[in-house]
């Protein structure tokens, strides 16, 4: 097998690296503890006209049409100084995927380019609710046809970039007496619509610039043809494309990962004591071993289910095992180097704070990893004869 990146995804690599190190970097502490909307949605906006909101998308619709291995490598070296822009990134890349995938081409040509010029900031993925986490076949919000135009009625929680997504991609009950998961459909319903309405910010842990809200939907009238995709078949484009957004949450981890153990290296090395660079001393040695290695795997896990699904081959185990991974994986590392950093790695002067709030989310969202192991076990046991 050749690891070797080709000329185009590298060149993706390093524009998302050297946007990261120019753009992202110097105000990402801001970002975290002051807010800075303005600077933030300023930088979705670039980050869009780098090509870097549609990287798997058609470029008939705007996008980079540079695959999966390129789309994991941008979204790790933009999480490598921000992982509130990485999470904003993945998610908008995913839900031009999903119109891409099942969406008319009215709906392609409507809401793809808006999104990969950063007309809109952002696209929301509307699928967790309050009962429905990590069963989403158990959703409640319902979509009733009323001549020619579908009414919404229930919420959504934890909805990433609420506040400025210009369109939401979103599922809905549409037969109540159909079996479990069976009866859900997708719609395409845009911010601002009568009937919609976004709730107020968590207050989160970590990915502070990052908006999460909830979603409201009261009576909610939206056109017969915001339907994307086929009648009822909703729940298995949702299991789908949130296979596809494991990697990009495995690769947001493995570039937090990287920054945090990365800085922690730098700062023992220059850090003394017992007369001598802590780095001399076992104890850091193996923290830094550890942490590379595991990360290095965490890589090449990632790898391996990108490449699968830009081949079109089945990638949904690989693509647990590497969210699974790598976001466990990018866990001990920053843990390692908060630790290697002392009482300094517990003060907000240094980044490996933020590093080690933000990296807790990527082992709960798009799936926990409690349902990762779930996945990949029933996978390897159904495929046993």
């Amino acid at each position: 097998m050749n690891l070797d990146l080709t000329e185009e995804q590298k060149i993706i690599q390093d524009t998302a690296r050297n946007f990261a190190r120019t753009e992202l970097e110097p105000v990402a502490a801001k970002l975290d503890q002051e807010g800075d909307r303005e600077t933030f949605l300023k930088n979705l906006k670039k980050l869009a006209e780098l090509g870097l909101m549609g990287i798997n998308v058609n470029a008939k619709y705007g996008g980079s049409e540079a695959g999966v291995i390129a789309f994991s490598l941008a979204v790790t070296e933009i999480a490598r100084a921000c992982a509130s822009t990485a999470v904003t990134m993945s998610v908008t890349n995913m839900v031009n995927e999903v119109i891409q995938a099942i969406g008319t081409e009215e709906q392609k040509m409507t809401y793809i380019p808006k999104m990969c010029s950063g007309e809109y900031y952002a696209g929301g993925f509307a699928l967790t609710e309050t009962m429905a986490g990590s069963d989403p076949a158990g959703m409640r919000a319902t979509a009733v046809l009323d001549g020619n135009e579908w009414v919404i009625n229930g919420s959504k929680m934890f909805i990433t970039s609420a506040e400025y997504a210009g369109v939401f991609v979103t599922w809905a009950v549409t037969d109540k007496n159909a079996p479990k998961g069976k009866g859900i459909s997708t719609f395409l319903i845009e911010n601002g619509i009568k009937g919609l309405t976004v709730g107020r910010a968590e207050h989160k842990m970590g990915q502070h610039a990052s908006a999460t809200n909830e979603l409201l939907f009261e009576d909610c009238r939206v056109p017969k043809t915001a339907l994307v995709g086929k009648l009822n078949d909703g729940f298995r484009t949702a299991a789908g494309e949130l296979a596809g957004g494991r990697i990009g949450i495995g690769s947001l981890a493995l570039g937090v990962g990287l920054a945090a153990i990365e800085y922690a290296a730098r700062y023992a090395k220059d850090r003394r004591q017992f007369d001598q660079p802590i780095t001399n001393f076992q104890a850091i040695q193996w923290m830094m071993a550890e942490s590379y290695t595991e990360l290095e795997a965490a890589r090449l896990l990632l790898m391996s289910a990108s490449f699968k699904k830009e081949q079109g081959k089945y990638f949904a185990r690989d693509a647990s095992m590497a969210k699974y991974f790598a976001t466990e994986a990018a866990e001990r590392a920053t843990h390692n180097a908060v630790q290697m950093l002392g009482g300094y790695g517990y003060t907000a002067e240094f980044p490996v704070d933020r590093y080690y709030r933000d990296v807790r989310i990527t082992s709960i969202y798009e799936g926990t990893n409690q349902i990762q192991r779930l996945i990949i076990a029933r996978d390897i046991l159904s495929s046993m004869k």
